[in-house]
């Protein structure tokens, strides 16, 4: 099997919502399968290839072109042969303004084409047609600032941007008692709109970014369990194990045996554990 990867970092002015861009091409004989565990950010993979998805709330299907949305299970990623493309990490409230006012529900993984918007549709070919990865950030890009730099876009409220970056600046640390007395909304009223404008709870969100940052650690280093487990905020290494078999479907020694080797699984930081390619 042969891969090539390709990291690059999107403009300044889109950072804020654009965590990163991984071009990738690889080509295997054999079927190659990866675990997507919960993430930080989600991923909108511009694909050139069709790429098996199966989970335990997504079911089977197959895509090329995709986004996922935020979720707190895990899906499984197959192919054999040829792949290639861009994948883009986003901020769920860039992915809300990308999309025109929109969030995606709790795992969903709807294909370019089912999100009806002719120009994200038609990126992949645009991308396929690019001459270098360059050429095909640059595409990437312009259609990104487009969306994103536009003072007339439709974005999260204050409040639910405030209650995200605070959840992801504590790593899922606080309660959403103290976040609805920040924001000055109802415990309800802010578990609403939260879900509304991001695609799950604030307490869903604190449990998803918790793990990400636990699951970066587990593959990112060769740390002990118990103290991964003590950093991020879980009761011991037996609760650490719980979460990981809960939202990833392995053990953390199993889920770190999988990505063992894998070029470009990140250290721990604000896109923990959404820099692997589908």
């Amino acid at each position: 099997m042969g891969g090539q990867f390709r990291p690059a970092r999107p403009p300044a002015a889109l950072r804020p919502h654009v965590l990163r861009y991984l071009g990738y091409r690889e080509e295997s004989a054999v079927p190659v399968q990866r675990r997507q565990a919960p993430a930080a950010g989600v991923a909108l993979v511009i694909g050139f290839h069709p790429l098996e998805l199966s989970g335990p709330e997504l079911g089977a299907t197959s895509a090329a072109a995709f986004v996922g949305g935020l979720s707190d299970s895990w899906v499984l990623t197959r192919f054999t042969g040829p792949q290639a493309g861009v994948q883009v990490d986003l901020t769920p409230v860039g992915l809300y303004t990308l999309l025109g006012g929109r969030a995606l529900p709790n795992g969903a993984v709807p294909t370019l084409d089912e999100l009806s918007d002719p120009v994200l549709a038609a990126l992949p070919d645009r991308l396929a047609a690019a001459p270098d990865w360059p050429a095909r950030f640059g595409l990437v890009s312009d259609v990104l600032a487009a969306r994103l730099l536009d003072l007339r876009a439709r974005r999260p409220a204050p409040e639910v941007m405030h209650a995200w970056r605070r959840i992801s600046a504590t790593g899922g640390g606080l309660r959403v008692s103290e976040l609805a007395a920040e924001t000055g909304w109802s415990r309800r009223h802010l578990q609403a709109r939260f879900s509304a404008q991001i695609g799950i709870g604030p307490r869903t969100a604190g449990r998803v970014l918790r793990f990400a940052r636990a699951s970066a650690m587990v593959t990112g280093s060769r740390a002990p369990l118990a103290g991964i487990a003590a950093t991020c905020g879980y009761a011991d290494q037996a609760h650490l194990g719980r979460e990981f078999r809960a939202l990833a479907g392995v053990t953390p020694g199993g889920f770190r045996a999988e990505w063992s080797g894998f070029p470009f699984v990140q250290d721990e930081g604000p896109a923990a554990g959404q820099d692997r390619p589908a």
